[in-house]
């Protein structure tokens, strides 16, 4: 191909840039996908396979090449069964990328409204939960369907209150170990079970609940709420980022600001967000 920087017989054009580019942006990706997991050195693995029968093929080595071949055959079915959670994981994160979560809530050329959400009983809740340090987990729902970890738990499909959270995450509730999800304007399940982020950065100080919540916003665009247990702290953490220690009327805002107006990135900056993602 004709290009602006010959070397001897080969021709490096803007297209091959453009191409190298853009395989090196796709392996950094896949690298930060997999970065802190086992999955990375699954990975290395296969890649030094392939890359010995690179070398055997070359050679000429054809008993070794045979035998690697057969193994590199069948790697791309290998790689999805060994890989299918990072794969769900990596496509979830495109999907959020991509606009078209911006345009599923639109219809017919006006923004679909859905049932008004009172963010007062989870501000409350919270407020009372923090004060008796019982520990909660609160998922809201936007573009992202949440319904696969809602049916991880017990369906409830409840009208939003303050007693019924109370009720949820009661230590001797048998529903409050996990989180709640709420859905279209109500608590669509409880005791759910959502992933935890396998980030290398998130803080050991840390508890479960909190890198729970930091992984459900890494492959969503979920707002999540948490109490902790220990300190009763009240944190927010969206698009994986946690903003730890709010005061209530900080909690207001915010719950009002993303859930009620979408505003996101624009107001985040306003918080003092804890290194987490």
């Amino acid at each position: 191909m004709s290009g602006p920087f010959p070397i001897n017989f080969l021709r490096f054009g803007w297209i091959d840039a453009a191409d190298v580019l853009l395989v090196t942006v796709l392996l950094y990706q896949l690298y930060k996908l997999l970065r802190g997991s086992v999955a990375l050195n699954v990975a290395l693995g296969l890649v030094s396979i392939y890359l010995l029968y690179l070398v055997v093929k070359a050679t000429g080595m054809e008993l070794l090449t045979k035998i690697l071949g057969q193994f590199m055959s069948v790697g791309v079915l290998a790689s999805i069964i060994l890989f299918q959670q990072e794969i769900r994981r990596f496509l979830l994160s495109v999907g959020k990328a991509t606009a078209l979560e911006r345009v599923r809530g639109w219809k017919w050329g006006r923004p679909a409204v859905g049932p008004p959400l009172s963010v007062g009983p989870f501000v409350e809740a919270a407020k009372s939960l923090s004060n008796k340090y019982t520990g909660a987990l609160i998922c809201f729902a936007q573009a992202s369907d949440l319904t696969p970890f809602a049916e991880s738990g017990d369906r409830l499909d409840a009208e939003i209150s303050k007693r019924l959270l109370l009720s949820v995450f009661n230590k001797t509730s048998p529903l409050h170990d996990g989180a709640v999800i709420v859905a279209n304007g109500r608590i669509q399940a409880a005791r759910c079970i959502i992933p935890v982020s396998e980030n290398p950065d998130v803080p050991a100080s840390l508890g479960l609940r909190h890198r729970a919540a930091i992984g459900l916003s890494e492959v969503t665009d979920a707002v999540v709420l948490v109490v902790s247990e220990e300190t009763g702290a009240i944190s927010l953490v969206y698009h994986g980022v946690l903003y730890r220690d709010l005061a209530t009327a900080e909690l207001r805002s915010r719950l009002n600001e993303w859930l009620l107006k979408s505003g996101a990135s624009s107001s985040a900056s306003s918080l003092k967000p804890e290194a987490a993602a």
